[in-house]
């Protein structure tokens, strides 16, 4: 026997219920709602101080500051030659009981800017008088470098008698290319400290390359072979000083005698080779 149910609302035009009304807006689960609070409230925090309250203790080159979209700060400032005095944030801003915690933190974030690109500027100018007589110093390297070794090929193709005069040219080149690389050594060594000074100094985004200071000077340096200091450092236990390029000049000539002498010694002419 079929029974109908009454129903409290008449349905719609696709049969369906309708959706009950209410006079209460949508209400949001309580986390998101303080998550949105939260959120809301570090917007509208001003990321800077205002200026006049830390003018007196900007640095003199201080231009002004934007605020970044992940809460840091932009520093502009004048230009740095790197002969002014290094940037320091002055002991009275630190002792001063006027300014909060914030304001401290923002005067020696605007000074590790400062000192970051001043180091930009000492390194350009320690850097200039050390570069100038460096080029010509790789130049004389790379032909001593290359003449070595073209010394060394022509052994394919000097006769059996040839061989000591050869010898003699070979031992001559040794001796050009040795004082070639101890030459452009010292040089490489004194911009590699240079350059590892400013790094020090600097924070990563102000790293100044030194290609880029001999760019500015018309030089190329992009091949210069400088290594970090340390590489520049006695070995320990050794008696002899060898700096990179000079040590991989002695290890290449070694190889080069070791070659001869085997020649030599296969084809049973030791006294022809004597290295």
């Amino acid at each position: 026997m079929t029974r109908t149910i009454p129903l409290k609302h008449p349905l719609d035009d696709h049969g369906r219920l309708p959706r009950p009304l209410t006079d209460e807006p949508t209400r949001l689960p309580q986390d998101v709602c303080d998550a949105a609070a939260v959120l809301a409230a570090a917007a509208a925090k001003p990321v800077l101080s205002p200026a006049a309250d830390i003018a007196r203790y900007a640095h003199p080159h201080y231009l002004r500051a934007e605020p970044t979209a992940f809460g840091s700060a932009t520093f502009y400032f004048r230009a740095f030659t790197g002969r002014e005095p290094r940037p320091a944030m002055p002991r009275e801003a630190w002792d001063d009981p006027a300014l909060t915690y914030e304001q401290k933190r923002e005067l020696d974030a605007q000074y590790t800017v400062a000192e970051s690109l001043w180091s930009q500027g000492r390194l350009r100018i320690q850097a200039a008088p050390v570069m100038r007589p460096a080029a010509p110093l790789w130049q004389a390297w790379k032909e001593a470098e290359a003449l070595l070794r073209e010394t060394f090929e022509a052994f394919r193709h000097s006769p059996d008698g040839m061989w000591r005069a050869q010898l003699l040219r070979l031992t001559e080149a040794e001796q050009s290319a040795l004082e070639a690389a101890r030459a452009w050594d010292t040089v490489a060594e004194e911009l590699s400290l240079l350059a590892a000074e400013q790094r020090r100094t600097a924070t990563e985004e102000h790293e100044l390359e030194l290609t880029t200071v001999a760019a500015e000077l018309g030089l190329d340096a992009s091949g210069w072979a400088i290594h970090w200091p340390n590489d520049y450092a006695p070995l320990a236990f050794s008696w002899q000083r060898q700096t990179p390029t000079g040590r991989a000049l002695t290890a290449e000539i070694e190889q080069q005698r070791k070659r001869l002498k085997e020649v030599a010694r296969l084809a049973g002419d030791l006294e022809a080779t004597p290295l």
